[in-house]
């Protein structure tokens, strides 16, 4: 019989076949295993977030256009996106460590060939797709779905928060590492020694490894496919809702990323304040996402999202309406770090509670990738109207208008187990 789980991720009625409690074959203690998945989430987080350090300097070194390097990032956050489900599925059916080993060797090797592109095409290979689907493979997200296994149910949300934050810290720490590295040693050499530090991430992986499903004991073993569980996925209103709202959350947090650096020296301020602005984003994320997290183990997280998706087109309004300056230009980063990645505990959470922890990498997945088709939209359009508009306006009141509609299509969300699909063979 399939049970289910309670809106805490408690077993109802039954023997649950959709979660089962967190692997008692780790040797490791909780603590270890967030800390260890804190570092990988900042190690992994920070090179990527500090992109748009490197866009003005490669683009005085190269022949290119603002379009041709908002299409490779673009090209990263698609992959990182599309990657994901399918990473997730193999480190449902064998072990997370192949999939973040795999992935930090790809994601190092795309770190460090972007130093030698010289092309658009080779500069799309390397920043683009092999950057991307190593972050696929080893970044928070796959630190989340690991935390959901390792850890007891009491410990994941506020582990959810944490890695998050460690992933945070990472921005906080990468965005002045990388405009000094890039200031001192330019940026081809800044990106190889990115590149040599995410090599750290593969002793680390060892410590939140889950098992492979053969290693599941027979007892606990669920009797759902992973056929099944995408039906019941697709089919259930509440999980679609969530899935087209972080969208929103991906067009958002890529164009800023990628763009916010350039918009703010186009506005006649100095390149400091933009990373420097930046940079409190990652630190402000951090109490933001831990907040979150706690929040998330309390109250309803459809509210939670809706807030957060409100506040940051309220904030993102007041930023854009103001006369540019340094201060608000810092008070936009701190604000906008506070909401940052401060939908990911609600959301993994609730993805959680719909349908247990058995595909929880899969369907977190998905949702990512979401996420991550949003970066890809906000990244291409970023791009194209810059380079036809020579202005960021329209990308700004779009970010707008997709936070105003997350807000309101996340109040629906019914906070319970899905119920089952139609019968699918497994």
């Amino acid at each position: 019989m399939l049970g289910f789980l309670d809106e805490n991720g408690r077993a109802m009625g039954g023997t649950s076949t959709i979660d089962r409690p967190a692997s008692k074959s780790t040797r490791y203690a909780p603590q270890m295993i967030i800390a260890a998945g804190c570092a990988i989430a900042m190690l992994t987080f920070g090179p990527r977030a500090a992109s748009g350090v490197f866009q003005l300097p490669i683009l005085a070194s190269r022949p290119w256009s603002t379009d041709t390097f908002s299409f490779a990032m673009a090209i990263q956050y698609l992959l990182w996106g599309a990657g994901q489900p399918i990473g997730g599925m193999i480190a449902d059916r064998f072990g997370s460590r192949m999939v973040l080993c795999g992935g930090t060797v790809l994601y190092a090797a795309g770190l460090m060939l972007t130093a030698i592109a010289s092309s658009a095409l080779a500069f799309d290979m390397t920043a683009g797709v092999l950057a991307g689907l190593g972050l696929s493979g080893c970044s928070f997200s796959m630190v989340i779905a690991a935390f959901s296994k390792l850890l007891p149910e009491n410990k994941r949300a506020i582990a959810f928060g944490l890695g998050t934050a460690a992933g945070s810290f990472g921005q906080f720490l990468f965005l002045p590492l990388a405009g000094a590295l890039v200031g001192g040693l330019g940026w081809q050499a800044s990106t190889v020694i990115f590149g040599l530090m995410m090599l750290i991430v593969l002793p680390l992986s060892a410590i939140v490894a889950t098992q492979p499903l053969e290693r599941t004991p027979k007892q606990e073993a669920p009797q759902q496919s992973l056929r099944q569980a995408f039906a019941q996925a697709f089919g259930h209103r509440s999980y679609l809702l969530l899935v087209i709202g972080f969208f929103t959350c991906g067009f958002q947090l890529a164009f800023i990323t990628v763009h916010f650096q350039r918009y703010v020296v186009e506005s006649g301020l100095a390149p400091s304040v933009g990373y420097w602005a930046f940079a409190l984003v990652g630190l402000f994320n951090m109490a933001g996402s831990v907040l979150s997290g706690y929040v998330s183990a309390r109250a309803p997280r459809r509210f939670v999202l809706s807030f957060i998706y409100l506040s940051r087109a309220l904030v993102t309004l007041a930023f854009i309406s103001l006369p540019p300056a340094a201060f608000t230009t810092y008070v936009f980063g701190a604000l906008s770090g506070f909401l940052w990645l401060s939908t990911v505990p609600p959301t993994s959470s609730l993805i959680g509670t719909m349908f247990g922890t058995r595909y929880f990498s899969t369907l977190y997945g998905m949702a990512f990738f979401s996420h991550q088709l949003g970066g890809f939209t906000g990244l291409v359009l970023a791009g194209v109207l810059r380079q036809d508009t020579g202005s960021y306006l329209p990308v700004w009141w779009l970010s707008i208008g997709l936070g105003v509609f997350s807000a309101l299509i996340n109040l629906p969300i019914v906070e319970k187990p899905a119920p089952l699909a139609a019968t699918v063979p497994a």
